[in-house]
């Protein structure tokens, strides 16, 4: 048998009860009496008063004072041990869950018995486990894959250099290696750049205010109009007026994020559509190649890249799609992303309107 909190109450309560009340009596007497004997001078003890001596004579104020405090005394303690009696499984809990840390992501209480306020709060407190493992796994994969994206180009960078210093080099030479380490410079850059604006769309957003999704969009469209242009694109925006709640430059890094990548990973002669709709509603939709529909999803993982042309280096980072699941995220907006059987890929986020 399981003694659950509400069981272990039950039985304290049917325990104390008897208590209690020859506490309550023997109390009231006490108190009686020293009221009797202060205004009399003397005092009964009629009425079933219960006494620690055998006469009235052996009564006085002092001891009547002493019977009080041991009955407090006994009381106070008979209700500290029984409170903690029946407290106990959460005590058990809270000693489980101190011991949850990064060398036990696999601890959890495994409540049993019956379905009570205590099984749902052990069930609780291990789903939140299951999150805090989740994300702490996710973290230490992110760091990892981190180091190893900034590793990459630190080790061409010293090989560029030593190569400059084992030999003299040419003007031609030295041109090649300076665009060579400029170019690696830029990419360490863009990291370093996507990996704090990530820290700062997963912290939350700190100020928020109402913002024009559409004019919004429409601005950050024009900014990646010219770009589209020399690729060869078409770049077409169909916004209706909506406004959302958030912070304007990570709303800002999220849409140029969608364009960039529609661009990037496009093809000659394609298109990319941006769409807002009276629902808060953002769909960036671009042609390219055949997007597997089981890798979607990894999409939106860091440091994710295809085997494919659509997801190779090309300037990136890898975090482009990363950084707008956390915007939306901060922005309580739900992103989802499809691929077209034809080529291409199509990613909506459903904001919020405010209100």
């Amino acid at each position: 048998m399981h003694f659950t909190p509400r069981r272990r109450a039950v039985i304290a309560i049917l325990v104390v009860f008897p208590f209690a009340y020859a506490w309550w009596t023997w109390a009231l007497y006490t108190v009686r009496a020293l009221a009797y004997y202060v205004r009399s001078g003397f005092i009964s003890c009629g009425g079933g008063w219960p006494r620690l001596f055998n006469s009235c004579a052996d009564y006085s104020p002092t001891l009547a004072i002493v019977e009080l405090v041991l009955a407090v005394a006994l009381a106070v303690g008979v209700a500290v041990l029984l409170s903690r009696w029946v407290l106990y499984p959460v005590h058990d809990m809270a000693v489980a869950v101190s011991r949850f840390g990064p060398n036990s992501l696999a601890l959890r209480l495994r409540a049993e018995g019956p379905r009570d306020e205590t099984r749902a709060l052990a069930d609780g407190i291990d789903t939140m486990l299951d999150r805090l493992a989740e994300g702490y796994e996710a973290q230490r994969r992110f760091a990892a894959n981190a180091s190893h994206e900034l590793r990459t180009p630190l080790a061409t960078q010293r090989a560029l250099i030593e190569i400059s210093l084992a030999s003299a080099l040419t003007d031609e030479q030295l041109e090649l290696l300076s665009r060579q380490l400029l170019a690696t410079n830029e990419r360490n850059e863009r990291l370093i750049d996507g990996l704090l604006t990530l820290a700062e769309s997963e912290r939350g957003v700190l100020t928020t205010s109402s913002l024009p999704l559409d004019r919004l969009v429409a601005e950050v469209v024009e900014e990646h109009r010219a770009g589209a242009e020399r690729r060869g694109l078409e770049l077409h925006a169909n916004v209706v007026p909506v406004r959302v709640t958030g912070e304007r430059p990570l709303l800002e890094r999220l849409v140029g994020n969608l364009l960039s990548n529609a661009v990037k990973y496009n093809q000659p002669g394609g298109s990319v559509s941006v769409g807002v709709d009276a629902q808060g509603r953002l769909t960036v939709t671009n042609t390219g190649p055949v997007v597997p529909a089981e890798q979607v999803t990894g999409l939106f993982e860091p440091f994710r890249r295809m085997a494919g042309e659509r997801l190779d280096h090309g300037g990136g980072v890898g975090l482009g799609l990363t950084i707008v699941r956390s915007i939306a995220a901060a922005h309580g907006a739900a992103v989802d992303a499809r691929a077209d059987p034809g080529g291409g890929l199509c990613v909506e986020v459903r904001f919020s309107p405010a209100r």
